[in-house]
């Protein structure tokens, strides 16, 4: 019963099912059973952002100023800055903060002929 509270409080504290597997000596299942075993408890949230810390006030002032809710635009000038992580922690950074930006209507501009294209993707209102 013990070995139950342990592993529980390392699964509430953020530990991965492979990592208490290999610090108890327990096989994975094992530990998957007992982690589920009795009340289910809340489970710490992984601090994954914590990797953009460095790049956290730009990509705010970039988002909520500067309206840029495209992440691949966002990645591209966070990698010129130093990030040399993935793209899958940003995207998650970025989605709930995209409904604080208000939709932005772009300004079409003119230039010579043959320079550009431009395409009106809006939507038919009766």
């Amino acid at each position: 019963m013990e070995e139950t509270l342990d592993i529980q409080a390392l699964w509430r504290a953020g530990t991965s099912v492979s990592e208490i597997a290999r610090v108890t000596g327990s096989n994975r299942r094992t530990v998957r059973r007992l982690i589920h075993q009795g009340a289910p408890s809340p489970r710490a949230p992984r601090l994954v952002s914590a990797k953009l810390d460095p790049f956290r006030d730009y990509l705010l002032q970039r988002l909520l100023q500067d309206q840029v809710t495209n992440a691949a635009v966002l990645f591209d000038q966070i990698r010129e800055r130093g990030y040399a992580r993935g793209r899958s922690i940003l995207w998650e950074f970025r989605h709930p903060l995209r409904e604080l930006v208000a939709d932005r209507v772009t300004v079409p501009f003119e230039t010579a002929p043959g320079k550009q294209g431009q395409v009106d993707w809006g939507t038919k209102r009766s």
